[in-house]
């Protein structure tokens, strides 16, 4: 089934219950999750073996996180703690026209304080297929970034595929160093590229537009300025209202390009983590299928994340190639 390691943050998540707003309530459901984590997860429900490198804070809310990611059957061991609080967000989930809000803790958080030095990058890699980031983790701090580079760094020496989410998010990146900047040094090392011409727009400081034509030429432009990568997969999603959303995937591998079907998903349970969902499917199918099926089956995934509440997809294997083949009319099984 393949190892994988991801890195990043784990982070807890607020939210009124239901489609409540932050005034209208007196409580709040709580989930731990993280982009990262949110991959690890699902890929661990899928049979992967799957390690996660991260730091969490040294009291009981780090030991119930600690926990959770140990309930999948991951490997922990490179988890290291310190005395600064779990990192939090705020979730308010909208419905039909009112868009959902979020509002993020995390830039002095345990992970923002994560050692670099204390991470022994060859022992956590060792045995590993895939190494998966995203961008939001070197945003997050300048030892979030030295961190992730050292270990990008150790994997290409070590010939391990890694794919990056190279998400970037403007209300990060405090500490003095330019987001694209940053993103774009470590795109440069890695070899699968998960994301479409905006995120390429946006390390590159582009104009492409997002059509077809425009991802292609994007798509040429990204391999030219980081020639290691070989494969780029994109997520396209389609919001017709906060409940109602459509998702595809198309991408360009040896300068072909192929694309999904759509899927509609209506309604929505749960938009948060669906990327993350998409980038799993992608993992899991570039292990087991060829390119054209991985895809297909990273949209289904991606889809299927839409009805689950929390930040994870739950869905096993099984369940995503049923969506991808077709079955989507929700029979109840017996």
């Amino acid at each position: 089934m393949g190892k994988i390691l991801t890195f990043g943050e784990i982070i807890m998540r607020l939210s009124p219950p239901g489609n409540r707003t932050m005034k209208q309530s007196h409580e709040m459901e709580f989930f731990f999750g993280g982009t990262e984590l949110n991959v690890a997860s699902s890929l661990a429900t899928m049979g992967c073996e799957v390690r996660h490198v991260s730091s969490i804070s040294d009291d009981f809310v780090g030991e119930s996180a600690l926990s959770f990611v140990k309930s999948f059957g991951i490997d922990t061991r490179f988890i290291s703690k310190n005395e600064h609080p779990l990192g939090l967000y705020f979730l308010e989930t909208g419905s039909a026209v009112r868009a959902s809000r979020i509002a993020y803790n995390r830039l002095n958080g345990s992970f923002a304080n994560i050692q670099p030095e204390e991470i022994n990058w060859k022992k956590a890699l060792e045995g590993c297929d895939y190494f998966h980031w995203t961008g939001i983790s070197p945003g997050i701090s300048e030892a979030a970034y030295e961190a992730l580079k050292k270990g990008l760094q150790t994997a290409r020496e070590m010939g391990v595929e890694i794919t990056t989410d190279p998400a970037y998010r403007s209300n990060l990146w405090k500490y003095g160093k330019k987001g694209n900047a940053v993103l774009k040094e470590l795109v440069s090392l890695s070899t699968i590229f998960i994301g479409g011409t905006n995120e390429i727009n946006e390390i590159l400081e582009t104009q492409f537009l997002p059509d077809k034509n425009g991802f292609i030429q994007a798509c040429e432009e990204l391999k030219k300025q980081c020639p290691s990568i070989h494969k780029i997969f994109d997520k396209i999603r389609i919001g017709v209202t906060a409940s109602s959303q459509q998702t595809q995937g198309r991408a360009m591998v040896n300068g072909n390009y192929f694309e999904t079907e759509l899927l509609e998903v209506n309604p929505v349970v749960d938009r948060i983590g669906t990327g993350d969902a998409f980038a799993a499917g992608l993992i899991y199918g570039l292990i087991n299928f060829d390119d054209e099926k991985a895809l297909n089956f990273a949209n289904a995934a991606c889809a299927i994340k839409h009805t689950i509440l929390g930040d994870i997809n739950y869905s096993s294997a099984e369940d995503i190639l049923e969506v991808m083949g077709g079955n989507s009319g929700g029979r109840i099984k017996r």
